[in-house]
């Protein structure tokens, strides 16, 4: 399972990437330099930017609050699908004690 990382060092190193992008060629270097410097992983550094960027709207992409919604939406249809097959198995086994030639 990954590592909670406190809200306020995620804040500080996009702060970090976004102040100093112009001074590295890519996105990616500068997410390592300030990854480095922070002690926390590259790439959660550069997806935690690109998201960033998405809610800010300078990006195209689904914002914070999407993912969030979808991610709930996703769960709740997982339920109902197992609910689904619960009934759908229970009408099976009703169906069968209530047929005559069963008895």
């Amino acid at each position: 399972m990954p590592k909670k990382i406190d809200p306020k060092v995620r804040e500080r190193c996009v702060r970090m990437v976004l102040e100093h992008l112009p001074e590295y060629p890519s996105l990616t270097a500068a997410a390592e330099a300030v990854a480095r410097r922070e002690n926390v992983g590259k790439e959660s550094v550069r997806r935690w930017v690109i998201q960033a960027q998405i809610d800010g709207g300078q990006r195209q992409g689904a914002t914070s609050e999407e993912l969030t919604e979808i991610k709930k939406l996703k769960d709740k249809v997982r339920r109902l699908e197992e609910d689904n097959e619960i009934l759908r198995r229970a009408s099976i086994f009703f169906a069968g004690e209530l047929d005559p030639r069963n008895r």
